[in-house]
Order: structure tokens, then C-alpha cells, then sequence
């Protein structure tokens, strides 16, 4: 047994295992004990959130799975860590402590033996020895030194290698009868025979049919009831009509979670793994993958203290990592929030600095792989932020795609809202001066200017030299550290910071403070003469960084053109990467000047223009001037669309809250000259028989103590499996405060977005692991949350779900019918999060909202034959009762007595 204490604290107490035994012990003792003593703990961010001592550090017994098993996920509670290190798990909770003194001498003894993730180990625990890391001298005493000198993690990362240019798709028309045999492949034999499933398949077929003329794509919408199989319905004719065409299909997500499921749908496709990595490739956003620069820097001495430790395991993921995606890819969710706020971010490229061929590590990145990969793939799963960016932004060009698959395509309106929109706010013009001049005071990092980035350029090119000093002397008037305390004290330096001056002072005047301590927001109507009068140097200002930024990308493609002597492949890349890069900056700032022409000038009907001050709880963080299209569809049909051969989007809720007409708006078909097809499959659940909606009329609205007690009944009579859903930050904590103590106490745990420190990812595999589990959060969880069976039996709203009112949504309420459009958003939400309740034919289970302001007009959210029955609270818990009073560990299913 390992010889350090162990402790475990949950709402219902606390524990400590020593030599001696197990024992309860009060906080007070704990805090004692974890501040005298190295103890082992299991999530110290969240024990020490428990115990009301937010500096808690110990011996982590997740960290030490993450040295062990680096690129291996585990859900962190103590049955999930049981079970990745083979032990039994803990049969009550005054055995968790006793239980990770056990694992942690598991994982030791693991170490001290040869193991697949061996290499690398020592030397890695040699670096975390001299940064004090607690583990390091256990490991140290067990892990047997190499007789030769480890390889260091730069230079055993394999090398990418560049392909021939794939050619244009050829013509290809899918016959039916060859979609519905490969839709039999997949599926594999025996299994049931799904007609909607099949229908499908063949109605996504459309989108792979030859275009008639060209910026008029094939799109087809069809909305999937959730159980028709939509997954391997499209699937089957994208992977057909990519092995006949010798094409791509890129099929995009919304959500990270609905990504993972397509990679493993996609076993089915190419059983064969080593197939499969060459066909299948997951592409996001660069900011998602390590940048092994930012590592690099980070491991020679760039990050201190705890930051470092996270340096030195992320390096040891790395080295095992399939692609180097630390967002949803294969490091731990958990791992970055150990360390709260110190250094995951730094570590990817989110700020746009990459040097492309310029760094030394270039032909092992892991950006750059996926993108010449999935330049290879047949089916490349993306995102739809990043099928945005790469057509808006003209980015990889020579390898876009004829072919679109849209998942979760009740998004796509919102994603584009977000791509298209222009905020000429202080945080984000403080990231273009950042990106310009570089380090300033003495700051740490491997940061560099854009004169420090092109210096190589500057001393052959004249004409671009002075650009780029141009270009930084423009920079110096973008606000500067410490711009936010400036402006609220009245004393703004530079013309950027004096407009937002203005804006504040506007916005504090006009706006109405409904919800003391949060955002603010009014109108850019009227300006007040100040505002005006601001927006005139500040645009100047803005004029005269882009000239130079736009000057400095045509000296770049000129110098392409002229091609040096001294420009090899790795220098043309470069620079055609600071091409790209410039100019979405130049994009970026033109898009700040033409906000700014709008100040005292007409509006412009296809846009809606306001003023804010960001706040949270009280805070201001960031203020500014914000631009959206009141249709933003219609840039998306523009740039992605039109220049598509095939477009498919499909949703379980595509409709939701409307019909055709609705659907085809929000996603741009009627900016089109070709009418999109349309397909709809119900689901094939029995609903009458597997759920209920029960409408309760006694809990009074604004009443937190009786919302928290509706809650707390409900998840006890249920036995856990609750997802509850809230649309307010403020009141979700009031009722966690006031229920998990409780809950804990019958054995029902509580998570929750915005309380526990835990990504949302790694809430729902903890969900998803524990049938007595509940989990309660906000909009994240009311969409793109994938938990079949007993593990989720009931989902509770607090109410019905509203949009926020604010001057974007009034416009767009304005222009789209007034109550008629507020009705049809609520009603894609309501159907949103009761889609989360029944994932599979043997689910059973009831949603329950706490509103009696429910209108009848609101019902067809859900789906037809739903029964729905307005009750009081005492009835809804009898019927929660009826999901089964007890929950075995493991169980799969409870009797459940049938639905009236």
C-alpha cells in the first residue's frame, strides 16, 4: 500500500484512509491534514472547492494517471479511475479514500515494470523532480533508467509528407439501389431493417448528383427523427459517392461530442485502422491542436510553478497522441482544469502567430498534418466554424470540397451569425496591436511582432520594410495593457481608446440595467454627439494600420512572384501563410472601419449595429461596438453555398418551431436561384409509450427556495439520472447550493456546469458513467448531449425558455413576424432538450417544466402522440417515483409503470 494518507470529500462528508484505517473527519481536520501532509486526492480543484479551500495541492492521483497513461482517458470519479486500473470499485463513499491509496500503488507498480508508454517516462519524471511536482519522487524511486539517453519528444514526432495535388472529382451519379446496398454494409448483417433509415439515405443520395450550372448546389434539407440513423443514412452515400468520385466529403459538426461519435461511426466504414487513419481525418480550428512551438518554449523555461507541470505532461500526451487535438481529441478533458487557469491556452496557437515553415518544428506539427491529410481523405469530419473560416477567409483553396454534409444543421444559422459578425471592441483591437507589435514591457513568451516575423522579407524588400514600420507605428495607437482601467477612470490614451470612452459613457446612459451585474447594451441610433465626434480619429486611426497591412500582402505576393534566390519551399510557405494571415487582420480592421462610417451616418438595413459593456457578476471586461447581418445566412449561402457542388443538412429538430419555409431560411436556401429538396423522417420511438411531459403549476416563478426544492424532490423520487437545465447562471448555483449537500446525503451525486471545475465534456462522461448521477447546466447541455439509456431518465427545465430580449434579437423579431418568430425559437429549444430524453428504443422517461406560464401554443415542440399533462409538483414526483426508487450500481434498466 503506498504510505502517504489518502482523502475524499463529497457533499455528504469527508474521509480520510491512512495506514490505520478509514475515518471520517470534519473540514477543518482535512484542511489540516492536506496542508501538514502530502495527501492523495482525486481532482484537486474540486476537492478543494468542497472543502472551502481553494489552494488545496496534493498528490493528484489524476495528474499520475496522466504521466502513466498519457493519451488514455479515464472518467475521473473514483468508480471510473478504479476501473482504468483494474481494481474494484468503491462500494460506498467511506471506502473512496482507502480506494486511492490502492490505484496510486497500482499505477506505481505499473510504472516499475515495462509498459507501453514507457518512453519517455524517466526523463520526463527527471524534468518534474527539479519543478517540485509532488509524484516525482515516488516515480523516481521505481522507474528504471535507460541505458541510453531518451530521444526527446521533437525529434521522435513523425514527419508529415507532402502529396501530389488530388484532382477534381469525377462525375458520378449514385444509383439507389447501390446506396441502399451500402447502407446494408454498414449496418452490418442481421441487423433490423430501419425504412426511415433507408428513405433517408436515399433522399441524402440527391446531394451527390452532378450540379446543373454553376452557384446553384444540389441542397438537400431533411430532418431525421432522433432514432432513424441519420449517421450511417449519410454516411453511406457520402463514402460511396467519395470512392467512386475520388472526392471528399467533409461532414460538419456543431458540437465536439457529435465529432467523436462520427470517428467511431466511422469503424464501419474502414474496419481497418490503418485504413481508416489515412480515409477519415478530424479537422477543427488550429487554435484546438498543440502548437509544439508554444511547447517547446514552454518546456525551456517559458512557463513557471504549476504551469510548467502541466508543460511537462502535455508533452508526454504529445508523444502518444493520435493528432495533437487538446480540445475533444484524445488528451483528458480534465487535465487542463487541474491546473485552473495556468498554461493550456499558451500552449495552442490562438492568437494567430504561427510562423509556417519558419519554425523548427514545422514538418511535425500537428496543424499541418491534418491539413495535408484530410487534402487526402475521403470523409474529413470539421466543424462548421471551420468550413466558415476556410471559405470566408479564402483558405485552402486547392483542396475545398464539392461535397458539404451539415449535422446538427439547426446551428448553422448561429455559427454564421458568429463567423460573419464585427466587434470593434478592447479586448479584440488589443489583440490586433498584440499580433503587430509583439511583447511590450518586458513581457515572457516566444511572442513575436510582425516586424520579427518577416525580418527576412524586410531586409530584401524595401517597399514591404517600410510597410511593416508603418504598420507598427499604427498599432501604437490600438489600446494597450490596462486600457479597461483607463477607461473607467476617465483618462483614455488614443483615439481608440477615447471611442470607447464614448461608448461606455453611451451605453451607461441609455441602456436599461434589467439584470444588475450583467451585460449592457443600447442601440447605435441617434449617437451622441461624443460618440460622433470620436469616430472620426478613431477611424482615421484604423485607415492608417490597414493601408500598410494591405500594402504589406501585395509585397508578399510579389515577392512570391519574383522568387529569390534565397526562397526555398519552406520560405514560400511562410510566407504564403503571413499572406493569409494578413489578410484576415486587414479583413478584420476594413470591417472596424466601415462599423465606424455607421456612427452619424444612415443605417444600413442589412445590418444591426449596437453599443455594449460586457460585465459578468458585476465585473466590466470588455465594451465596444458590434456589427451583425440580420441575416446571416445570406453571407453563408455567398461564401459556402454557391461555390459547392452538394450540400446535405440534416437535423432531428430542423423544423422545430416552424415548417420548410422557416428551415430554408435559416440556412440560406433562399438566396439560391435552385430550390433545395426537402425529406422528413419521423422517429420511430413509441413515444406515447416512453415519455411524458408534465407541466407543474405550483412553483412559483422567481422563488429560488421552492425552485431548488422542485429540483431536489424530483432527483430523489427519480433516483438520479436528472439532467436539468437552466437558463440562468445565477439561479443554477442558487439550487446546487441549496440541494447537493442533500442529494449527497440519500447518495445521489450533483455536477454542475459553472460550479464543479470540470469541462463540460468530461460532466457528461461522469453523467454518462453513473445512473445515480445528475447533472444540471445551462444551453451547452440542451443540445448535442448524446446519454441513452438509464443514465439520463428525466430531464428538468426551470422554465420555458425565452430568448434573451436585446437589440439583435428584436431586430431579427421585428423582420421575422414579430411573437410568431419568439414562438418558433422556443419551440426548437423546447424540442432541443426533450431530443436529449429518449436516445434508443428501450429508453423510458419524463420532462418536466417548472413553469405554469407554459403556452398551449408551445406544445408541438414535442413530438406527436407525447403525452402532456399540467400537474402539481406532488404529481410530478409521484410520476418521477415511477422511474424506480432504487438504482443498483451498473443496472441498465428499471421497471417503469406504463404512461397513462
Amino acid at each position: 500500500m503506498f504510505p502517504y494518507p489518502a482523502l475524499h470529500a463529497s457533499h455528504s462528508g469527508v474521509w480520510i484512509a491512512d495506514a490505520d484505517g478509514t475515518r471520517e473527519v470534519s473540514r477543518g481536520e482535512a484542511i489540516a491534514c492536506v496542508a501538514d501532509t502530502p495527501t492523495i486526492v482525486l481532482n484537486a480543484p474540486l476537492i478543494g472547492q468542497r472543502l472551502g479551500y481553494a489552494e488545496l495541492s496534493g498528490l493528484d492521483l489524476l495528474e499520475l494517471f496522466a504521466f502513466v497513461h498519457p493519451a488514455r482517458f479515464a472518467v475521473p470519479t473514483p468508480k471510473g479511475i478504479a476501473q482504468a486500473v483494474n481494481l474494484t470499485p468503491p462500494s460506498d463513499e467511506a471506502s473512496v479514500a482507502t480506494l486511492l491509496r490502492t490505484a496510486a500503488a497500482a499505477l506505481i507498480a505499473t510504472a516499475s515494470a515495462p509498459w507501453s508508454e514507457q518512453e519517455g517516462a524517466w526523463t520526463a519524471a527527471q524534468s518534474l523532480f527539479r519543478l517540485r511536482w509532488p509524484w516525482a519522487p515516488a516515480l523516481g524511486q521505481v522507474l528504471p533508467k535507460p541505458a541510453t539517453a531518451e530521444r526527446w519528444l521533437f525529434a521522435k514526432l513523425p514527419e508529415w509528407e507532402e502529396a501530389p495535388p488530388r484532382g477534381a472529382p469525377r462525375t458520378v451519379t449514385l444509383a439507389p439501389d447501390a446506396v441502399a446496398e451500402r447502407l446494408a454494409t454498414l449496418t452490418g448483417q442481421g441487423a433490423e431493417t430501419r425504412p426511415g433509415q433507408r428513405a433517408f439515405a436515399t433522399a441524402a443520395a440527391d446531394a451527390f448528383a452532378p450540379r446543373v450550372a454553376r452557384d446553384t448546389p444540389n441542397l438537400v434539407l431533411a430532418e431525421a427523427g432522433t432514432g432513424i440513423g441519420k449517421t450511417l443514412g449519410y454516411l453511406s452515400p457520402a463514402s460511396l459517392w467519395s470512392q467512386q468520385a475520388d472526392g471528399a466529403v467533409w461532414v460538419s459538426t456543431f458540437t465536439k461530442a457529435l465529432q467523436r461519435q462520427l470517428a467511431q461511426e466511422s469503424e464501419r466504414v474502414f474496419p481497418d485502422p490503418a485504413e481508416r487513419r489515412e480515409r477519415v481525418v478530424t479537422r477543427k480550428g488550429r487554435e484546438n491542436y498543440l502548437c509544439l512551438l508554444n511547447l517547446e518554449d514552454a518546456l525551456q523555461g517559458g512557463f513557471q510553478g504549476r504551469a510548467a507541470v502541466l508543460a511537462q505532461l502535455v508533452a508526454r500526451w504529445a508523444a502518444y497522441s493520435a493528432d495533437g487535438d487538446m480540445v475533444g481529441g484524445d488528451l483528458p478533458g480534465w487535465l487542463p482544469t487541474l491546473f485552473r487557469r495556468n498554461g493550456s491556452t499558451a500552449l495552442t496557437d490562438r492568437r494567430g502567430e504561427c510562423i509556417y515553415a519558419g519554425c523548427p518544428h514545422y514538418r511535425k506539427c500537428f496543424i499541418e498534418r491534418a491539413g495535408r491529410a484530410s487534402a487526402q481523405a475521403d470523409i474529413v469530419i470539421a466543424n462548421h466554424a471551420l468550413v466558415m473560416v476556410n471559405a470566408a477567409r479564402g483558405r485552402e483553396t486547392g483542396t475545398r470540397p464539392t461535397r458539404y454534409v451539415f449535422d446538427e444543421g439547426h446551428h448553422l444559422f448561429d455559427a454564421a451569425d458568429a463567423m460573419f459578425s464585427a466587434a470593434l471592441t478592447g479586448m479584440e483591437s488589443i489583440e490586433i496591436r498584440r499580433w503587430v507589435l509583439g511583447p511590450e514591457g518586458g513581457g515572457r513568451g516566444r511572442r513575436r511582432g510582425l516586424a520579427a516575423r518577416l525580418s527576412d522579407v524586410a531586409s530584401y524588400d524595401a517597399a514591404g520594410a517600410e510597410a511593416v514600420a508603418a504598420a507598427v507605428d499604427a498599432a501604437r495607437l490600438l489600446p494597450a495593457d490596462g486600457w479597461l482601467a483607463r477607461v473607467q477612470e476617465g483618462n483614455p490614451f488614443g483615439p481608440v481608446e477615447e471611442l470607447l470612452a464614448c461608448v461606455r459613457g453611451a451605453v451607461f446612459a441609455r441602456a436599461k440595467d434589467g439584470e444588475a451585474g450583467y451585460g449592457l447594451e443600447t442601440e447605435l441610433t441617434e449617437p451622441p454627439p461624443e460618440l460622433v465626434d470620436a469616430a472620426g480619429p478613431a477611424a482615421q486611426a484604423l485607415d492608417a494600420l490597414l493601408r500598410p497591412l494591405i500594402a504589406l500582402g501585395k509585397r508578399l505576393e510579389a515577392v512570391l512572384t519574383e522568387g529569390p534566390d534565397w526562397m526555398d519551399g519552406p520560405a514560400r510557405a511562410r510566407i504564403e501563410g503571413a499572406i493569409a494571415s494578413l489578410g484576415w487582420r486587414a479583413e478584420t480592421v476594413a470591417a472596424w472601419g466601415r462599423l465606424l462610417a455607421r456612427v452619424g451616418g444612415p443605417v444600413d438595413p442589412d445590418f444591426v449595429d449596437w453599443l455594449a459593456v460586457d460585465r459578468v457578476e458585476g465585473r466590466e471586461y470588455d465594451m465596444g461596438l458590434h456589427r451583425h447581418w440580420l441575416d446571416p445566412s445570406r453571407p453563408f449561402a455567398e461564401t459556402v453555398l454557391k461555390p459547392a457542388h452538394g450540400v446535405l443538412v440534416t437535423s432531428a429538430t430542423l423544423r422545430a418551431g416552424g415548417d420548410w419555409d422557416v428551415a430554408d431560411a435559416r440556412v440560406g436556401a433562399p438566396h439560391l436561384m435552385r430550390q433545395p429538396t426537402h425529406f422528413a423522417a419521423t422517429s420511430p420511438f413509441a413515444y406515447a409509450d416512453q415519455a411524458e411531459v408534465l407541466i407543474v403549476t405550483d412553483v412559483k416563478r422567481g422563488d429560488l427556495p421552492a425552485l431548488a426544492n422542485a429540483y431536489g424532490r424530483l432527483i430523489v423520487a427519480a433516483g438520479g439520472g436528472t439532467l436539468g437545465l437552466f437558463t440562468a447562471i445565477r439561479r443554477l448555483r442558487g439550487v446546487h447550493a441549496r440541494i447537493a449537500d442533500r442529494l449527497a446525503r440519500d447518495g445521489l451525486p450533483l455536477y454542475a456546469q459553472h460550479v464543479d471545475p470540470i469541462d463540460t465534456g468530461t460532466l457528461v462522461d461522469i453523467f454518462r458513467d453513473d445512473p445515480r448521477a445528475s447533472l444540471i447546466g445551462t444551453d451547452a447541455l440542451r443540445d448535442g448531449v448524446d446519454v441513452p439509456g438509464h443514465s439520463l431518465r428525466m430531464v428538468v427545465m426551470e422554465g420555458v425558455p425565452w430568448v434573451k430580449p436585446g437589440v439583435l434579437h428584436a431586430a431579427r423579431r421585428l423582420a421575422g413576424g414579430g411573437s410568431a418568430y419568439d414562438d418558433r425559437m422556443v419551440r426548437a429549444r423546447l424540442a432541443q432538450a426533450f431530443g436529449r430524453l429518449i436516445r434508443r428504443a428501450d429508453d423510458r422517461g419524463l420532462f418536466v417544466l417548472l413553469s405554469a406560464a407554459m403556452p398551449s401554443r408551445l406544445l408541438g415542440a414535442f413530438p406527436d402522440g407525447t403525452p402532456v399533462r399540467r400537474c402539481t409538483l406532488d404529481e410530478a414526483v409521484a410520476r418521477a417515483l415511477s422511474l424506480g426508487t432504487e438504482v443498483g450500481h451498473g443496472a441498465d434498466a428499471l421497471p417503469m409503470e406504463p404512461l397513462p
